[in-house]
């Protein structure tokens, strides 16, 4: 039989000691600073010895406090990870995906759609993610940007991020060669300055610095402004695919550059054969196969 002091008094003790303060570890457990003291004083009449010296600035932990919060931090983080794998098994199929607003809006929820046609049971829980945020344990999968390691993660290729420019049809009637891009507006995505750059390098063109440009916080903006007819946008693979489908957008150049990275299908092993993602899975990976390349 486990002889266990006050599981609310270990919590209290490990939030103070781990954040430094009883107000910090009030706020956290949504309880009062007193509460957390007293549940604190209390663990240690039941120990025996004192975890906190209370000192008129602060709180130092004691040596066998110092002993006693590294042990009860791995404990309760284990537990939390342990609740979230069994909440992952409920029956109810739901699949919380981190995707980037970008790459759901033009490539995405347009072929959404399909996939409820084919399974209307499963609820699609769309959260913020994508090719700069890393991976959130609460997502059942992830489509993420990148190079294919995320450490202890399974990651499935889906993409090769190819770099070209697009415009609208009118811009590229202009567009003979890539020099003749110096005379029109480039269009550039903030956190991704390097592409243009790239592609330009290694279309052995050098432009004058003050070329006109514009930025924008996101591909979508970027490629909405390129199809509005503003200036030439660099397209990434497969996030045009649709307007160059359509005519919205065409490619004036041949020229496609490797961005370096790729998308990935992005999971945690545990769940490999939860059944919303199987489901999930197996449709994105046919969609990927038909996508034009």
């Amino acid at each position: 039989m486990r002889r266990l002091p006050s599981l609310n008094g270990l919590r209290a003790f490990e939030a103070a000691a781990r954040l430094g303060s009883f107000v910090a570890a009030g706020e956290e457990l949504n309880v009062t600073q007193a509460a957390i003291s007293r549940l604190v004083r209390l663990l240690e009449d039941r120990l025996g010895f004192r975890l906190f010296e209370r000192m008129p600035n602060g709180l130092a932990l004691t040596p066998q406090g110092r002993a006693l919060q590294p042990g009860l931090t791995a404990a309760f983080d284990a537990i939390a990870g342990i609740t979230q794998q069994v909440a992952a098994m409920r029956s109810a199929p739901v699949l919380t995906l981190g995707v980037g607003p970008s790459f759901a809006v033009r490539w995405l929820i347009p072929r959404l759609a399909s996939f409820y046609r084919e399974h209307p049971d499963i609820e699609v829980r769309l959260a913020t993610g994508g090719a700069i945020n890393p991976f959130n344990d609460d997502w059942t999968c992830g489509i993420l940007l990148g190079n294919g390691d995320w450490a202890g993660h399974q990651a499935e290729p889906m993409f090769s991020a190819d770099l070209f420019p697009v415009c609208a049809r009118s811009i590229g009637q202009r567009l003979k060669k890539p020099s003749d891009l110096a005379k029109e507006c480039l269009l550039e995505v903030e956190h991704a300055s390097e592409e243009w750059p790239l592609w330009l390098a290694a279309a052995r063109v050098k432009l004058r610095t003050h070329t006109r440009g514009l930025r924008f916080d996101n591909y979508a903006m970027a490629l909405q402004a390129a199809v509005d007819g503003v200036g030439v946008a660099i397209g990434l693979r497969p996030y045009v695919v649709d307007d160059l489908a359509s005519g919205r957008l065409i490619a004036p150049f041949k020229l496609a550059v490797p961005k370096g990275q790729a998308w990935y299908l992005v999971y945690r092993p545990f769940r490999q054969d939860d059944a919303a993602l199987v489901a999930f899975r197996d449709w994105l990976m046919a969609n990927v196969e038909r996508a034009p390349g």
